[in-house]
Formats: structure tokens, sequence, C-alpha cells
């Protein structure tokens, strides 16, 4: 037997490992809050990218007319956001899951959030959107 597992704790000691499994609780909430935040803006960054390209998917009067330079100026816009929102989502799941990896106790299992869950979904759905938009087909 070690001589540290059969000593008491004192009251300062408790204190302090009480206090350390706080902060690491804040830590993961604060990481829960960036992933959140980006979840927020990789959403916006992928419906406002599918939103230009059917707002001018629905104007064939004006590709008729021959008033518009560059017909796929809007569909590529909005591959472009839909893309750029999906990589950075994707991103920062990935640096999200790493940082809990290495905060995290070894002991401890890894536990999926909600939020890591919802930024998973919403790389799949941002991933679907841009094939439909790419291959002009799909659920839209």
């Amino acid at each position: 037997m070690n001589l540290s597992e059969t000593a008491p704790k004192d009251r300062g000691t408790i204190l302090a490992e009480r206090r350390t499994d706080l902060a690491i609780q804040r830590t993961n909430m604060a990481a829960e809050r960036s992933l959140m935040a980006w979840i927020r803006t990789s959403l916006s960054m992928i419906g406002f990218g599918f939103s230009i390209y059917k707002f001018f998917q629905y104007l064939p009067e004006e590709l008729a007319t021959g008033n518009i330079r560059r017909p796929q100026a809007p569909r590529n816009l909005g591959l472009t956001l839909i893309t750029l929102g999906t990589l950075a989502l994707a991103a920062a799941t990935w640096q999200h899951w790493n940082f809990l990896r290495a905060v995290q106790a070894p002991q401890r299992p890894q536990v999926w959030s909600i939020s890591f869950v919802v930024a998973i979904f919403v790389i799949l759905i941002g991933m679907i959107t841009f094939y439909g938009v790419l291959l002009r087909h799909g659920p839209f």
C-alpha cells in the first residue's frame, strides 16, 4: 500500500480537487459554447449560399432576355458559401474534439455532447446541399 492511499486528505486538498473539477467543467462548457458559435456561423453560411442559388434559379425570364452576363455566378457564389461553411464547421469540430481529448483526464470516458452531434449533422446537411446544388438535383 502506498502512503498517499492510506493518509486522510485534509480540507485544503479536498477543496483544491473540487476547484480543479469545476475548472475542467468550465473549460468544457466554454469549448461547447465555441462549437455552438461555429455551428451558428456555418449554418447561416450554408443557408445563405443555398438561398442565393435558389433565388436566382427562379429568374428564367431574365436569363432568356440575356440581361444577366454571367448566369453561373449566383450558383458559384452559393457553392462557395456552402463549401466554406461546411469546411469551417468540419475544422472547428475536429479542433473541438482534439481539445476535449487533451483536457479530459485519461480515466474519464469521452462523452459526445449534444453540440458535437449537431455539428456532425450540420456537416452532413452541408455536404448534401453542396452536391444537390452542384449536380442540380436532389431533395430541393
